[in-house]
């Protein structure tokens, strides 16, 4: 009995020691690894910039960035800079000149005598009509005339070319032209428009929303769609609702435009310690960081580092020059900095919400479609969740030992 005794006490002290060996790993475990997976402190951040020696790394490719902090001159920039423009890249465009006879016009020539029996006039009638097209060589054939090149005059060159023409062969011609065709100045308006297709210009200038409205309008939101504009080797691109809030952006079209409409309901995604995460409509044209802040829910109390508010994107190089500084920017360049295909950079901004100031700043920065904005944890939440799990597992160490003393 008493061997047998000594036996079981002997298994159950191995016992024991088994479960507070298997204790101790859990802890050493989960002191060396618990390190929550959503995402960076706000010093790794700052850090993974070019300033901070080393740079943001994926898998065999290394991005170079600057981390910018948002001050007032940096808002201001981003917003004055960064706002696309129509006007700037092509100009506003002031009346559009007098209009000229292009390729493929349609003409009607009326050539009127002053006798009865001339080449165009009879007892009858005083005048002919001929009807022109400009062929793609630009010229147009007249009787008694021969060929004229119509393409490049005005409807008044074209007349006294005629008339010219005719004085000597004609009894005191006169000659009226006029336009009843109008290829050579169309519009082309595609995608997201309720009559998409060419629209021809008056002889007037026309304003890009006119072309618009007699194109049927977008059948999409404004706020929503985008308006591409191309001519010649140039391409501009803004808001819908930009054009309608701003005049300045309504700008003369040209005839050979391409306007296209897009509907892309502009989004920001929200990670790390915000209250919501994930995509998140703009649901009007423009939109403010603290704007943005809210529509996310703000930060979570307990776990957000409000020092580390960082917005991730892709900037236009004339922006980027403008916060750094164009030394600043040549020497990102020379560590590898590379532009997205499309002559933008990638940035990180950076917001203090410890500072009042930065309240007011935020107020006039604004959030760009498919920017990134990311709220990063604070450092003390790391420890009060070891903490937790540490104090969870002390739990469970004592109903073991309870369990086999």
């Amino acid at each position: 009995m008493n061997k047998n005794k000594s036996i079981g006490n002997s298994e159950t002290r191995r016992a024991r020691s088994l479960a507070r060996f298997a204790v101790g790993v859990a802890l050493l475990t989960l002191s060396g690894c618990l390190v929550p997976s959503d995402g960076p402190l706000t010093h790794e951040v700052i850090e993974s910039g070019a300033a901070g020696g080393s740079s943001y790394k994926i898998p065999q490719t290394k991005i170079v960035f600057d981390v910018v902090e948002i001050d007032q001159r940096v808002a201001n920039g981003v917003t004055t800079l960064g706002t696309p423009s129509l006007a700037r890249t092509f100009g506003f465009g002031g009346a559009g000149g007098v209009p000229v006879i292009g390729v493929g016009d349609s003409l009607d020539v009326t050539i009127f005598e002053a006798g009865p029996d001339g080449l165009f006039s009879t007892t009858d009638r005083k005048s002919t009509t001929i009807p022109v097209v400009v062929q793609p060589d630009g010229r147009g054939q007249i009787p008694y005339v021969g060929s004229v090149r119509f393409a490049g005059m005005t409807l008044e060159t074209a007349r006294t070319t005629i008339v010219d023409a005719l004085k000597a062969k004609a009894v005191e011609p006169d000659v009226l032209v006029s336009m009843s065709g109008n290829e050579s100045r169309n519009v082309s308006v595609q995608g997201d428009v309720n009559k998409a297709g060419l629209v021809p210009l008056g002889l007037s200038a026309e304003h890009l929303s006119e072309v618009l409205a007699r194109a049927g309008g977008a059948s999409k939101p404004a706020y929503d769609t985008y308006v591409t504009l191309k001519r010649g080797g140039r391409t501009g691109m803004v808001l819908l609702q930009t054009i309608v809030d701003n005049p300045k952006e309504d700008i003369i079209v040209k005839p050979a435009d391409q306007i296209y409409l897009t509907f892309d309901p502009q989004t920001f995604s929200a990670l790390g310690q915000t209250v919501k995460t994930g995509k998140v409509p703009f649901d009007s044209s423009g939109l403010s960081l603290i704007e943005a802040a809210a529509l996310a829910g703000g930060g979570r109390m307990t776990t957000a580092d409000p020092k580390g508010y960082f917005i991730f994107r892709y900037e236009n190089e004339s922006v980027y020059r403008h916060v750094v500084g164009d030394d600043r920017f040549r020497d990102l360049l020379a560590k590898g900095m590379t532009s997205d295909g499309q002559g933008r950079y990638p940035i990180i901004y950076r917001l203090d919400l410890g500072q009042a100031q930065s309240y007011i700043v935020a107020q006039s920065f604004p959030v760009r479609n498919r920017d990134v904005i990311y709220l990063s944890r604070h450092p003390a939440s790391d420890f009060a969740r070891f903490m937790a799990v540490v104090t969870g597992t002390a739990s469970a160490a004592y109903n073991i030992n309870r369990t086999f003393y």
